[in-house]
């Protein structure tokens, strides 16, 4: 940075701005009809998937080499209410629609009432809130607690940039983000830059507010260019050559900047999800590399994993497999 460039954080329209509460229950894991997931390898694996309470798995963890699919950490909510007026799922489009990454979450029901913790983003087609609590919070929760989230942040905008939008993004995130103004550009703090070419699941689908769209590792020239075996859950990461104002689309010289939510998956076409939270011209949103640029660095919350790059589920079993068969017979007698 040029000391003698002025920069500043940018202004925000907070006083226009709606809180409401909204409300749903930790969700169970749901099994399809067969344990297994077959892989882009041809490879059949049980593994664990979405839902339930990750224990052992949190914002700064990484969300690569892990074997799951899918996994989200922390807590995953769902609204199992159901409505008479408006769709059977209103409750839970309102929860997802609602919550706002950054937003606080309060535990209402269960050993653990009164506790808090942190949204942390949105997973599209199984249709969950992820919310992070401590450790010790983890291990006592139980499914079907009820949590309750105060969303703020829907209708934010940087009114200083009218052409840069905000989506899923509470204010007191943007607070703590480290975003600056400089030079008429935005500059963003972040941990990798992902090409757009390799987005896959959640392109075609409108639901940019209520979700996330996946990066495929199975090229592993190009993980390794852009470091992708290093991702955490948390990571701020920007998108290049992506719109996802009206749904993910490719669109040259446009960026979005999102936050990991998920963990890999050894399915075609997944990989770790992203919530987006602005979405631009690449003229006037610039992304800025910084290794600290993930929820838990960002809240204080705990440290992130030094960023280190794992190979992935599938990578690591071939070469399993590869050492396996080389292994000299042995005899048996």
């Amino acid at each position: 940075m040029n000391p003698r460039t002025p920069s500043s954080a940018p202004r925000l329209n907070t006083d226009e701005l709606v809180a409401v509460s909204v409300q749903g229950q930790v969700a169970h894991p749901v099994a399809r009809a067969s344990a297994y997931r077959i892989g882009h390898d041809g490879v059949p694996r049980v593994l664990p998937g979405t839902g339930g309470i990750v224990l052992n798995k949190r914002i700064g963890d990484p969300c690569v080499g892990l074997a799951g699919d899918h996994i989200e950490p922390g807590a995953a909510l769902h609204n199992n209410g159901r409505e008479v007026v408006g769709p059977r799922d209103g409750p839970n489009n309102a929860l997802i629609t609602y919550a706002c990454v950054g937003n606080l979450a309060r535990i209402v029901s269960g050993p653990c009432t009164g506790k808090t913790g942190l949204v942390t983003g949105k997973h599209g087609g199984v249709n969950h809130v992820l919310v992070d609590f401590p450790t010790e919070v983890l291990r006592r929760l139980q499914i079907g607690d009820r949590v309750q989230i105060v969303s703020h942040g829907q209708g934010l905008r940087l009114t200083g940039h009218p052409r840069i939008e905000v989506l899923n993004c509470a204010p007191r995130l943007l607070r703590r983000w480290g975003l600056l103004e400089r030079d008429g550009r935005l500059h963003v703090p972040v941990t990798h830059l992902v090409p757009a070419r390799i987005m896959g699941s959640g392109l075609g689908k409108n639901t940019a507010w209520r979700g996330d769209y996946d990066i495929q590792l199975a090229d592993r020239a190009t993980r390794a260019r852009y470091r992708l075996g290093s991702l955490r859950f948390g990571d701020m990461v920007a998108i290049t050559d992506a719109d996802t104002r009206r749904g993910p689309v490719y669109a040259s010289g446009r960026v979005t900047i999102g936050v990991i939510v998920h963990g890999d998956s050894t399915v075609s076409g997944h990989g770790p999800g992203v919530t987006p939270l602005l979405t631009g011209p690449a003229a006037l949103l610039h992304p800025v590399h910084d290794a600290r640029a993930n929820l838990a660095e960002i809240f204080g919350i705990r440290p992130a994993a030094s960023p280190r790059e794992r190979p992935t589920l599938t990578e690591a079993d071939r070469r399993q497999r590869c050492i396996v068969q080389e292994a000299p017979p042995r005899l048996a007698f």
